[in-house]
């Protein structure tokens, strides 16, 4: 039957025909299946007659239209699918059937929810496809809807509720995300910064109410990688000769307390820093939190309360990466270790004086042997 151009099956099928059925008729144009149980329905049936144009499923049992979306009926006019079990409809589902003029859908159990908004909306506004008498469509589900018209659901709450919202949240994560990444590649240092200063004023708030005194008299912020300097020059001179005493963060610091809180303990609680610079010193992230913690305090406090100690010759132009400290070494004079070489005793002589100074700010104290 190649040349078969109408075919109509009314309770004979109990339930869907096999998918090879319609292979050798091409040439269908009006196909009914009525009385019939094809809530199994796949759109395979459909490939061989592409050239379909009236197409009756009615009292078949279906609950849902997405095998039309497959089935390649681009000819189809007619469609009638009354007496289904129907509740939602996916309304792309009717753009892969560019031909559709007569849709007939009556008698199906709807739902007047969100889920049904698109089809509605399509219902009301197409221009091409007549949607037979569905303004008396009724509603089924949910219960409270039950006997009400489906065109007459409220779909602008659907998309008030919900497309604006999910586009707000959208644009508001996209929006964070942009600025955390910005904040962290650019301004993440800034940042740290800022807290470390915030920390240091509320430790020195709290420490000017409570008045206390000094429990040492210089923290020594250095590199573990110049701890065997330290213990070796420094110490025998300034706390075995001089007798000051000196805040290791090895040997002084508390077990088990934060390592922030121990060095703003540790600046604040000292009349003096003393930072030993090194290029290891400068490449710490330790290291340069301490300094500017005390960077802080000389500006705030505006005293005398940091020494610059340089273990070897840095250039200035090496600097260049490491702002804060360039711009220290611009402001103030400081110690040279290689330049003291050949005068030990001169070199901890001035460290000395600078120890012993009061809180006025003295930039020309810190003068090396060589006059830097």
């Amino acid at each position: 039957m190649k040349n078969l151009e109408f075919f109509k099956a009314e309770n004979i099928y109990l339930m869907a025909p096999y998918s090879n059925t319609f292979q050798f008729n091409y040439k269908l144009k009006t196909l009914i299946f009525a009385e019939t149980d094809l809530s199994e329905l796949h759109s395979e049936l459909f490939l061989p007659i592409p050239n379909l144009e009236s197409l009756d499923l009615s009292q078949s049992q279906l609950k849902s239209l997405d095998f039309l979306a497959q089935a390649n009926l681009s000819a189809l006019r007619y469609l009638k699918l009354t007496s289904n079990e129907i509740n939602v409809i996916n309304e792309t589902v009717f753009q892969t059937l560019p031909s559709l003029t007569y849709l007939d859908l009556d008698k199906n159990p709807f739902t007047c929810e969100c889920s049904n908004a698109d089809f509605i909306q399509w219902a009301k506004n197409n221009k091409q496809t007549q949607v037979v008498n569905a303004h008396q469509y009724v509603c089924s589900f949910p219960v409270s809807k039950r006997g009400s018209l489906l065109l007459d659901f409220d779909v602008q709450s659907c998309w008030d509720d919900g497309s604006v919202f999910y586009f707000i949240s959208t644009t508001c994560l996209v929006v964070l995300t942009l600025l955390a990444s910005f904040t962290y590649n650019f301004l993440r240092w800034h940042l740290i910064y800022t807290f470390h200063l915030f920390l240091a004023f509320l430790y020195d708030s709290r420490k000017k109410r409570k008045g206390d005194p000094y429990q040492f008299d210089a923290f020594v912020s250095y590199n573990v990688h110049d701890e065997d300097w330290v213990y070796r020059e420094m110490l025998p001179v300034l706390e075995g000769e001089q007798g000051w005493r000196l805040c290791l963060h090895h040997r002084d610091f508390q077990p088990g307390k934060p390592i922030i809180e121990n060095i703003t303990d540790a600046i604040y609680g000292s009349r003096k820093t003393i930072c030993v610079i090194s290029r290891s010193y400068l490449q710490s992230e330790w290291c340069s939190r301490e300094i500017q913690m005390a960077s802080y305090r000389l500006f705030d406090e505006q005293k005398d309360v940091l020494i610059l100690l340089f273990l070897e010759e840095i250039p200035t132009n090496h600097l260049s990466p490491y702002h804060r400290m360039r711009k220290l070494v611009k402001k103030r004079t400081y110690l040279s270790w290689p330049q003291a070489a050949q005068h030990p005793g001169v070199f901890w002589q001035n460290v000395q004086r600078a120890l012993q100074t009061g809180d006025a700010v003295n930039t020309d104290l810190l003068t090396g042997p060589t006059g830097r």
